[in-house]
C-alpha cells in the first residue's frame, strides 16, 4: 500500500479509532473511579499484575526465571512469547517510561492498529457501517479491559487482523510477515497461520483455473514466511531445554494443556451439579453463544481464512486446561464471532445502533472495573 494509500485508509478509519478510543476511555474511568472507593491503582491494576509482571520482568532481565509452587507445578517464563517484552524494553530504552509504563504505551498503541484492522476487514466484506459496529463491539466485550492492559492480545489482535485483511485482499508478503509476528506474540499464532495456509491454498486454486493472476512464487513465499515466527520459538524453547517438546512441557509446569475441553466441560459439570449452579448455567451459555455465533458466520458466508482463524482461536481456547476463568480473555483475538451481530447492528437506524453500543459499553466499563479489582485476568 502506498502512502497516499495508506493515508486514505486512515481517513475512512478515523472514526473507527475515535469509537475504540472513546469506549476504551469509559473503561478505564470507571476503572479509576472504583480504584478510588477500593483504594486500588488503576495503573497497578493495569501493568503490575499477573502476566504483565512476568512480561515486565523478560523484557528487564530477558528469559531464565523459574518459580517452583506447592505441589510440583513450575512456572517458567518460557511460557511467553517474546515479542511484546522485546517493545516494551525498545519502548523503555528509548524513553523515560519505565518497562511496566512501556507495556501499557504497547498495548494502547496496538489497541488502536487492532481496532483499524478489524474496521478494516469489516468494511471490505460488509460495508463501512458493519466495520464500526464491529470495531465497537469488540472494544465493548465484557473482557475489554484486557486491551488496556499490558497484556499481549491487543498486540496479538492487531498482527492477526492485519494479517487476515492482506489475505483477503491478496497481498501475501504481508499476510505472512505479520503471521511471523503473531506467531512470536502469543500460541494461538497457530490460527493466523492456518488462515493465511488455506487462503493460499484458496488463491492457488483459482489460479489454476484462470480465476486470479497471482504469482504462485508470491502466494507460497507468503505461506512459508507465515509460521516461522511460532516455529522458531517454539523451537528455540526446545533447545533450550534440550527437548524437541520442551515448550509443552514448559505449559504442563504452569497446569496448561489440551485435553479435548473435558476438564472444561468437568469444570462447568461440577457447578452445575453444586451450590454455584447460576454460574454453571452461566459457563454453558456463553459456550453455547460462541457456537452459535461461529455457525451463523458460516450461514452468513464468510470468507473461509476468516472461519479458519476464528475456529481454530476458538477450538484451542475451549479445548485447553488449566485456569478456566481465563476462556473469555483468551477468544477476545476471535474478532470475526462479532460479525453477525455488527452486519445486525449495521442495520439499525443510527440513533439505535448508538443507543446499544453505549448501553454495552457502560456494563462493559462496570464489569471490566469489578473483573480487575477482584479475581481479574490470571
Amino acid at each position: 500500500m502506498s502512502r497516499s494509500g495508506a493515508a486514505a485508509a486512515l481517513r475512512r478509519a478515523a472514526a473507527a479509532l475515535w469509537l475504540y478510543a472513546g469506549i476504551r476511555a469509559v473503561g478505564l474511568v470507571a476503572l479509576a473511579l472504583w480504584g478510588l472507593a477500593d483504594d486500588k491503582g488503576a495503573r497497578h491494576l493495569l501493568s503490575g499484575r499477573w502476566d504483565s509482571i512476568w512480561y515486565a520482568r523478560i523484557a528487564e532481565q530477558g528469559y531464565g526465571f523459574t518459580l517452583q509452587l506447592a505441589g510440583g507445578k513450575v512456572h517458567s517464563d518460557l511460557a511467553f512469547f517474546p515479542l511484546l517484552p522485546w517493545l516494551e524494553r525498545l519502548v523503555a530504552h528509548l524513553s523515560p517510561l519505565s518497562v511496566a509504563d512501556a507495556g501499557l504505551v504497547v498495548s494502547a498503541v496496538a489497541g488502536l492498529l487492532a481496532a483499524w484492522g478489524i474496521f478494516a476487514v469489516g468494511e471490505l466484506r460488509y460495508g463501512r457501517r458493519a466495520g464500526l459496529a464491529l470495531v465497537g463491539l469488540w472494544a465493548a466485550l465484557p473482557v475489554g479491559v484486557v486491551q488496556s492492559m499490558a497484556y499481549s492480545e491487543s498486540l496479538f489482535t492487531a498482527l492477526a487482523a492485519w494479517s487476515l485483511y492482506c489475505v483477503l485482499t491478496g497481498r501475501w508478503a504481508g499476510a505472512g510477515a505479520l503471521a511471523a509476528l503473531a506467531g512470536l506474540t502469543r500460541p494461538v499464532g497457530a490460527a493466523v497461520v492456518a488462515a493465511v495456509w488455506l487462503g493460499a491454498a484458496l488463491e492457488l486454486v483459482r489460479a489454476r483455473r484462470g480465476e486470479r493472476r497471482t504469482p504462485a512464487a508470491r502466494v507460497l513465499a507468503g505461506a512459508a514466511l507465515a509460521p516461522l515466527g511460532w516455529l522458531g520459538y517454539v523451537a528455540w524453547v526446545g533447545a533450550r531445554t534440550g527437548s524437541v517438546t520442551g515448550y509443552l512441557e514448559v505449559q504442563g509446569g504452569w497446569g496448561n494443556g489440551f485435553d479435548g475441553g473435558l476438564a472444561f466441560a468437568s469444570f462447568i459439570g461440577k457447578r452445575l451439579a453444586g451450590p454455584a449452579f447460576p454460574a454453571g448455567l452461566a459457563l454453558l451459555a456463553g459456550v453455547v453463544l460462541v457456537v452459535l455465533l461461529y455457525l451463523k458466520g458460516v450461514r452468513q458466508g464468510q470468507p473461509l481464512p476468516l472461519l479458519a482463524y476464528t475456529g481454530t482461536v476458538v477450538l484451542l481456547a475451549l479445548t485447553a486446561k488449566g485456569y478456566f476463568g481465563s476462556k473469555p480473555r483468551l477468544m477476545l483475538p476471535a474478532f470475526p464471532l462479532l460479525l453477525p451481530l455488527a452486519v445486525a447492528l449495521a442495520r439499525l437506524r443510527t440513533v439505535r445502533a448508538v443507543a446499544v453500543v453505549s448501553a454495552v459499553t457502560l456494563v462493559s466499563a462496570v464489569y471490566g472495573a469489578f473483573w480487575l479489582h477482584g479475581s481479574g485476568p490470571p
